[in-house]
């Protein structure tokens, strides 16, 4: 968004300033401008001063209130507010600098005709620069569409990598339910949770965001299925509001940071894993001790990189990382 801030407008300020101080007084004052006179001249020089106060100073308020209400959902809060501080500082900066340089030049005194005059290019000066900055608005959009879909697509074919058709998997895994006996219930529930995993990762795949209560389902899920191999040498622990859970994550995000976790560390009866998800001042933060596997898993290079990413394509909050000598932590934007 930052190009957004900033006007690249040097060459409209080269043209439209001395344009408008030629324009204007030649309008108004069409006789002198005829004879081309003196007074022609002051009236030109007049307007020139005139003209760099407004357009600059209009200018300063525009990139201001594009800082200060950067949302698509603020824009009428924005251009009312645009249009209050341009009525106020085009009335003062005409009202002082009309009378004294008409003191000054014409040896008169200045009028009211100079505010009533100066409205009409100062609107024009604004639908020209609200007219580029809404252009550059959807442009910028349309690419962050298409980087966000290129991004989903990624960690898509990651995710799903080797796996099989969805119908032939759910068809088999009905199967081999059928053939499991009914007295062994820890099978059965982990086939459950296997199929919930499984039809979590079609579902949100065609999402951008999803539910914290949607996301942290799938995740008590995968991590039954991985506690089945580690039991007791890994520990996971919620501490979130209710409030928290109706917020919303990039899919499949928070498996990606425990899966990490899992992939880069050993879970023992000595050293349990521990993993912790709680809240932090708008964010989720995702948090494990260190104890490093002296060989490392082969990656499936789906992990932080690709959360970054999609982040980034969201929201101006950035993932934060950081890393003490017995804690590695990630925290991740809550979204609305």
């Amino acid at each position: 968004m930052k190009n957004l801030y900033t006007l690249n407008d040097g060459r409209m300020r080269l043209i439209g300033i001395p344009l408008l101080s030629v324009l204007i007084p030649a309008v108004i004052h069409f006789e002198n401008f005829m004879e081309f006179n003196i007074v022609f001249l002051y009236n030109v020089l007049i307007s020139g001063l005139i003209t760099i106060a407004l357009w600059e100073g209009n200018r300063f308020i525009i990139v201001k209130m594009r800082r200060l209400f950067p949302d698509y959902s603020q824009t009428n809060r924005r251009l009312l507010t645009e249009a209050m501080l341009a009525l106020v500082y085009t009335f003062v900066v005409t009202l002082i600098l009309d009378e004294i340089l008409c003191k000054v030049f014409l040896n008169s005194e200045g009028t009211m005709l100079g505010f009533k005059i100066s409205i009409i290019p100062t609107l024009l000066v604004y639908l020209v620069y609200e007219a580029v900055y809404f252009f550059e608005a959807w442009q910028a959009n349309v690419r962050k569409t298409e980087s966000l879909m290129r991004e989903g697509v990624q960690s898509q074919l990651e995710v799903l990598k080797n796996q099989l058709d969805p119908h032939f998997l759910f068809n088999s895994m009905n199967t081999l339910a059928a053939l499991i006996d009914d007295d062994n219930t820890d099978a059965q529930d982990y086939l459950e949770r296997l199929s919930d995993v499984y039809r979590y990762v079609l579902v949100s795949r065609n999402k951008n965001t999803v539910l914290v209560e949607e996301e942290l389902a799938f995740v008590d899920a995968y991590v039954y299925l991985n506690k089945i191999r580690f039991r007791d040498n890994l520990l996971v622990e919620k501490e979130l509001s209710n409030a928290t859970y109706q917020q919303h994550v990039t899919p499949l995000s928070l498996q990606m940071l425990i899966e990490n976790a899992i992939k880069h560390n050993v879970a023992s009866k000595e050293n349990p894993l521990k993993i912790t998800i709680r809240e932090d001042n708008n964010y989720l933060v995702i948090a494990n001790n260190i104890l490093e596997k002296t060989v490392l898993e082969k990656s499936t290079r789906v992990g932080l990189q690709n959360i970054i990413n999609r982040y980034s394509l969201l929201t101006e909050r950035r993932v934060e990382i950081s890393r003490s000598d017995n804690l590695f932590s990630v925290k991740i934007p809550l979204l609305t």
